[in-house]
């Protein structure tokens, strides 16, 4: 099974699904201990990402592409919830960044829901995505993370804090929601 960027946030190894190598399963991100050089204040953001890597992995193996994109009883898909994951994230992060989103980055919020991609392009760029946030959030200097930013068109008023914290609520609802649409979609019939 492909690893799609899954690590040890904490120890820098690698792993897979929540296991490395022959050991036992590996504990929530949050319970395997503090990450070496990052402030505590930031650490929920980066285990958000590691838990949302590893049980999509997990809960999306053996889904052929028409059930990742199934929509059983109207639901949104698997791919639709991890293309959005990975959008929002950087959409988010952007905001985070105190820049505007681009036109390209607002054109791919419009293509969320446009089946396609297969699972393992859908992981590989959350991966990217959540790669790229985590960057971000190490290098933030925790001094200044009550700093205003603004969201959006509206430009809605927030904190750097507000938004990495938000980051990180998002995208465990979005994972719990793409494992339910995994599950619906394993056994719903493909429409």
């Amino acid at each position: 099974m492909p690893t799609y960027g899954l690590r040890s946030i904490a120890a820098g190894a690698p792993y897979e699904a929540g296991r490395i190598g022959d050991m036992e399963p590996l504990e929530e991100p949050w319970l395997r201990g503090p990450i070496a050089g990052v402030h505590p204040f930031l650490m929920p953001v980066l285990y958000a990402f590691q838990q949302a890597r590893e049980e999509l992995a997990r809960y999306t193996e053996g889904l052929s592409g028409e059930r990742i994109w199934a929509a059983p009883h109207g639901f949104a898909s698997v791919g639709f919830h991890i293309r959005h994951m990975a959008g929002s994230t950087r959409r988010l992060t952007a905001y985070l960044l105190a820049r505007e989103l681009t036109e390209k980055e607002l054109a791919a919020a419009g293509r969320e829901k446009e089946a396609g991609a297969t699972r393992e392009e859908l992981l590989a760029d959350l991966d990217a995505a959540f790669g790229e946030a985590e960057a971000v959030v190490r290098k933030l200097d925790p001094g200044r993370l009550a700093e205003p930013r603004a969201v959006g068109r509206k430009r809605l008023p927030t904190t750097a804090i507000g938004l990495v914290t938000h980051i990180a609520e998002h995208t465990q609802r979005h994972t719990g929601q793409a494992i339910s649409a995994a599950q619906w979609a394993r056994v719903a019939e493909p429409r």
